[in-house]
């Protein structure tokens, strides 16, 4: 499932992200994190994670995630990686198409996490660069997205993914992966359609017999398909 999140960041949010990841950032090379099959196709730069601007990150990045009632009912997380940041000057620079680890550990939180979910939260206005498209190939076919500042997508971990070329400006970025209570992308996706068709019932017609055992089929799938 390939999901579209909106405002995950307030303004001040993106604001204050986007003056700790400034010029005086710690900045690495990018390459630091990468697998071995990520390694020749990654050209960017990452925030050191011991640094201090990046834990203030993660607290802010983690907090807003965990308020978003939509991200809760798509991903049912059950472990979060603890968020990164990159950067991609108007240098070329890109992250050629890869796919993520299945199961990475976190420098940070010491955490084994299996990414059945990956992240991408903009930092950046999509008028301020070019290029910096983030495009994803999957049985759905081929997405190319670029969305707000303070805007999420997350997307199965599965997925062919790359950041093309940016030839202007400079592209902010937060990205982390998701394990889930629920592995399977198809089961996942059948849960969030349930729960989101029943809330539009609610909206239009409030509480009935039919959305009260359509709520206990939902919660009686989550049981058998969830592990906590």
């Amino acid at each position: 499932m390939l999901l579209h999140l909106k405002n995950i960041l307030s303004p001040e949010e993106v604001q204050t992200a986007q003056s700790l990841l400034g010029e005086g950032a710690p900045w690495i090379d990018g390459r630091s994190s990468a697998g071995s099959q990520a390694l020749t196709q990654k050209n960017n730069q990452q925030l050191a994670q011991d640094s201090d601007a990046a834990r203030q990150l993660q607290t802010t990045v983690l907090a807003a995630m965990r308020r978003d009632p939509l991200f809760f009912s798509a991903a049912l997380p059950r472990k979060l990686f603890n968020p990164l940041f990159n950067r991609y000057g108007a240098q070329g620079e890109h992250y050629g198409p890869h796919v993520d680890g299945a199961i990475l550990h976190s420098a940070t939180t010491q955490d084994w996490v299996r990414t059945d979910i990956s992240c991408t939260l903009f930092l950046s206005e999509p008028d301020t660069y070019d290029g910096g498209e983030l495009r994803v190939q999957d049985t759905y076919g081929s997405r190319i997205v670029k969305l707000a500042a303070g805007d999420a997508l997350i997307y199965p971990g599965t997925s062919v993914h790359e950041v093309t070329p940016v030839t202007r400006g400079t592209r902010l970025a937060s990205f982390f992966w998701i394990e889930s209570m629920v592995r399977s992308d198809e089961q996942r996706r059948l849960l969030f359609d349930l729960d989101m068709n029943l809330l539009k019932l609610r909206q239009q017609h409030g509480e009935s017999p039919e959305t009260t055992a359509l709520t206990g089929t939902y919660h009686n799938l989550l049981r058998m398909w969830a592990s906590t």
